[in-house]
């Protein structure tokens, strides 16, 4: 059975939005997208590419798969990374966008999100790796079927933004390996305590 594996960013404080660029996302007035850039280095790089190592397809909510697609597939500088999305299955969740999908490769999820991934994991052997996706990540915790987080925990504290855990959800994760990059990044590995997202 295939593990679902949530990839993200954070700060000290828990926010996820917009790490990557000036303009990704001000949703709620927003004012500090963009923040992990200043700690970026290649072990970040290398962490993302392990990653994907194992990784039979990825997950995407609609908001990120259309930033992402509006980004990856232009590239042409060489990028390993653009090769990688371009080739690997990509599976959507949204209501808004309707089949097929524009980026190759990728493939729109019927019905209901949470039993659609709950097959997935059924059917196949390699691991899904959700990318942003707060709005999805946070369906499948409440389904308890989010297997791994793999965080970057960023040195900086914005006490605003949208936010990995909410704080409704109570939830118990056991540290199954972490790493400190130069710049104070610590890549954590997390896993939910008895196979259960949620304690309360």
């Amino acid at each position: 059975m295939a593990k679902v594996i949530v990839f993200l960013s954070l700060t000290l404080d828990g926010v996820m939005q917009g790490p990557g660029r000036p303009d990704e996302d001000t949703r709620g007035g927003f004012k500090y997208s963009g923040w992990a850039a200043p700690y970026s280095e290649p072990s970040i790089g290398k962490a993302v590419g392990e990653s994907m190592t194992t990784t039979g397809g990825l997950l995407f909510g609609r908001r990120t798969y259309e930033d992402f697609y509006d980004y990856w597939p232009k590239r042409n500088d060489g990028n390993p990374f653009t090769e990688v999305l371009n080739n690997m299955q990509k599976y959507v969740a949204s209501t808004k966008l309707k089949a097929p999908l524009p980026w190759m490769n990728s493939t729109l999820l019927k019905g209901s999100v949470p039993k659609a991934v709950a097959k997935l994991k059924r059917q196949e052997e390699k691991d899904f790796v959700i990318l942003g996706s707060g709005k999805l990540v946070h369906s499948l915790m409440e389904e308890n079927l989010i297997d791994r987080y793999m965080l970057l925990i960023h040195p900086l504290v914005l006490g605003t933004g949208k936010r990995l855990f909410p704080n409704s959800a109570m939830t118990a994760l056991k540290l199954v390996n972490t790493e400190t990059t130069g710049k104070g990044v610590i890549i954590t590995t997390y896993e939910p305590v008895n196979g259960t997202n949620r304690t309360g």
